[in-house]
């Protein structure tokens, strides 16, 4: 048995969406084949993980995970019948996800969500967190810091821009918001990852 973790931000959006599309998950079982394969790719991670001093270092790291995912997904859907009957709870959860990836800018309380879907807040709720075990208000909050340490990491646009674009006329609000979420500050997020 093993786990293991990538910030979202380091992972290819095709492959979170492809995750999101599976979760809950089931265990994977597999043949001694794709073990090893799998097993090989995990090692390369860690060869590298090792390996700080690589002018490319987070690079190579970001893509050999990438990769490692990458495998553990086609394997998961080779096993998955991906047109199963979902459930009601999965059905809402899934319409939301959706909902979530064109409106988190602007609508960022879960009863905003819960309207365009026509259901209840607390309904909405009872099926997100049953699906992912998180609320809708995490969801949310997690799609816009995302896209906050994107545009941090890829841009040089200023912390308060990024506020506003994301939605959050209130800078302060949003910086606090920031830190709760991720436990470090905008600008820390920004010098950790350029180095």
């Amino acid at each position: 048995m093993s786990s293991w973790a990538i910030d979202n931000e380091n992972l290819n959006p095709e492959y979170l969406k492809l995750l999101e599309n599976i979760t809950p998950a089931k265990p994977l079982v597999l043949e001694k084949e794709t073990f090893f394969i799998i097993s090989e790719a995990a090692a390369l991670c860690l060869k590298l993980f090792a390996r700080k001093n690589n002018k490319l270092y987070h690079s190579l790291l970001k893509d050999s995970c990438n990769a490692l995912v990458a495998l553990v997904i086609s394997y998961y859907l080779e096993q998955t019948n991906p047109a199963g009957k979902l459930s009601r709870f999965e059905i809402v959860t899934k319409a939301f996800r959706e909902l979530l990836k064109h409106n988190y800018t602007t609508a960022k309380r879960p009863a905003a969500y819960a309207q365009k879907l026509n259901i209840s807040t607390p309904y909405l709720n009872e099926c997100v967190k049953n699906t992912t075990g998180y609320s809708v208000s995490y969801h949310i909050q997690q799609r816009v810091i995302l896209e906050a340490k994107r545009l941090l990491y890829y841009s040089d646009t200023s912390v308060k821009e990024i506020a506003t674009v994301l939605g959050y006329d209130d800078y302060p609000y949003f910086s606090r918001l920031f830190t709760k979420v991720t436990g470090i500050t905008a600008l820390a997020f920004r010098n950790k990852n350029r180095d």
